[in-house]
């Protein structure tokens, strides 16, 4: 009698800044480091959330809006630099979220393979997840800078899971923002948003499969949806 099949377990993706780790504190360092040595008033945590997201040249460019307008500097100048102060210092005050660590660990123990999906670069998302002991526990770490298009583009998504040897058929999304919303829908890939995060909308508005205040809440939601 031929065994039944066993069903793998799904793969899971997540978005780093704002749902894995916060990192605020280092973001906001690095970008005042910046406009000061451009003479330029800092801004403040509240602004810089609101930024997070989209990738350092986005980041820099509304940096420059908010503290007198478009600078002589080109664009990529600027993100050259911030990231500059930025590399070597991600890790000065941030931390992982509440729950983030042990729930990583159940999932991962559980079979589950687990991969990060971000707009930040390749290079200092590793650097990152180095420094804070987390880098070991995921498949594949693809930043926007490594792909032909990052999020909200779900090509992003599917070149996190080919890189972890999957594919979309079953996996999961975990972010915080209307661009994990977005890539997730696209590709055909249920998503959970998280509370806590950088989101610019209420993040009951995101529209996610399911919404989680805390990150030990995961493995719950995850299991109605894989």
């Amino acid at each position: 009698m031929t065994e039944p099949t066993q069903t793998p377990p799904a793969a899971i993706l997540f978005d780093l800044d704002g749902t894995l780790v916060d990192s605020l504190p280092d973001l906001l360092r690095a970008m005042n480091a910046l406009l000061a040595e451009m003479g330029r008033p800092p801004v403040t945590a509240k602004q810089v959330r609101g930024w997070v997201g989209d990738g350092a040249g986005p980041l820099v460019e509304r940096a420059m809006l908010a503290t007198g307008g478009p600078s002589e500097i080109s664009l990529r100048e600027l993100v050259k630099r911030y990231l500059g102060h930025y590399a070597g210092n991600t890790a000065v005050g941030t931390r992982p979220f509440p729950g983030v660590e042990e729930t990583l660990q159940s999932l991962k123990a559980a079979g589950h393979p687990l991969g990060v999906c971000t707009n930040k670069p390749t290079a200092l998302s590793l650097e990152l997840l180095d420094a804070l002991g987390l880098s070991g526990l995921f498949g594949a770490i693809v930043g926007g800078d490594t792909v032909t298009a990052r999020k909200p583009d779900p090509a992003h998504l599917l070149a996190t899971l080919a890189a972890m040897g999957m594919d979309g058929r079953r996996a999961l999304m975990v972010g915080d923002s209307a661009n994990d919303v977005a890539a997730a829908r696209a590709a055909g890939i249920p998503v959970v948003a998280v509370a806590f995060g950088y989101s610019r909308i209420d993040p009951k508005e995101l529209g996610a499969d399911a919404l989680i205040d805390d990150f030990t809440e995961l493995p719950e939601a995850a299991a109605r949806f894989l």
